[in-house]
C-alpha cells in the first residue's frame, strides 16, 4: 500500500510524477506518490495498492523498489531519484 493523489488514481493527471519514501509502517511501503502541486490536506493522500499504479504506469515500477530516504521524479524521457535523509526521520 501507498499514498497517493486524488489524481493519479482518478487518471487525470500531468506530468512528472513525485514520489518519496518513508520508512515503511503498519502494513504500508512508505511511498507517497502524486502530480501536481504538494498539498497537507488531510485528503491528499488516498491508500491505493501499489499495483494498481504500476497497471497505470508501467514505467514506475523500477522506482518503487527504491529504499526509504528516496525522492524521485519522473515524465515521458526524463528521471531523477536522489536521497534525503530527512525522510528517515519521521
Amino acid at each position: 500500500m501507498l499514498g497517493a493523489s486524488r489524481s493519479l488514481i482518478e487518471n487525470e493527471w500531468e506530468w512528472p510524477v513525485h514520489g518519496l519514501r518513508h520508512p515503511p509502517e503498519r502494513g504500508t511501503s512508505g511511498w507517497y506518490v502524486w502530480t501536481g502541486d504538494l498539498s497537507q490536506d488531510d485528503d491528499f493522500f488516498q491508500p491505493w495498492h501499489a499495483s494498481h499504479l504500476v497497471e497505470r504506469c508501467p514505467s514506475l515500477g523500477h522506482l518503487l523498489r527504491l529504499p526509504p530516504g528516496t525522492r524521485f521524479l519522473f515524465a515521458p524521457g526524463y528521471e531523477d531519484v536522489w536521497e534525503d535523509p530527512s525522510l528517515l526521520e519521521v
